[in-house]
């Protein structure tokens, strides 16, 4: 069975890049452009990886990584934090991601990330 990576991205073209790197690397990919969206995924895809982007139209990823930390299904979940407007400092301060990406990113570097949380 593929390993399952849940993308939260509001940019349609990052979100659409992140899920072709993502299928080609062998992954099941479900991909949110919202909070709203996100959080109404059923609780039967429950994923290997999350991967959140921080600033998204109707909140803010860092709040969604919270809330997934302390939810009993999802909170040993690993999840990868995206952002070109914050620091891995920033980010790391506010939230307990267990991995920073900054935008833009290498994408050898971001599916070797990937492999790394999707496998622990």
């Amino acid at each position: 069975m593929r390993k399952r990576i849940c993308v939260l991205e509001d940019n349609d073209d990052i979100r659409e890049i992140i899920s072709l790197i993502l299928e080609d690397a062998h992954y099941e990919v479900f991909a949110f452009a919202t909070v709203d969206s996100f959080f109404k995924r059923s609780y039967n895809i429950l994923p290997d990886v999350f991967l959140l982007d921080v600033m998204l139209p109707d909140g803010n990823g860092i709040d969604v990584c919270n809330a997934l930390k302390v939810d009993g299904k999802t909170k040993n979940i690993p999840i990868l934090m995206m952002s070109a407007n914050y620091s891995a400092t920033d980010v790391k301060t506010n939230c307990k991601a267990e991995d920073f990406i900054p935008k833009p990113f290498d994408i050898d570097d971001f599916v070797n990330r990937v492999a790394i949380y999707a496998k622990a």
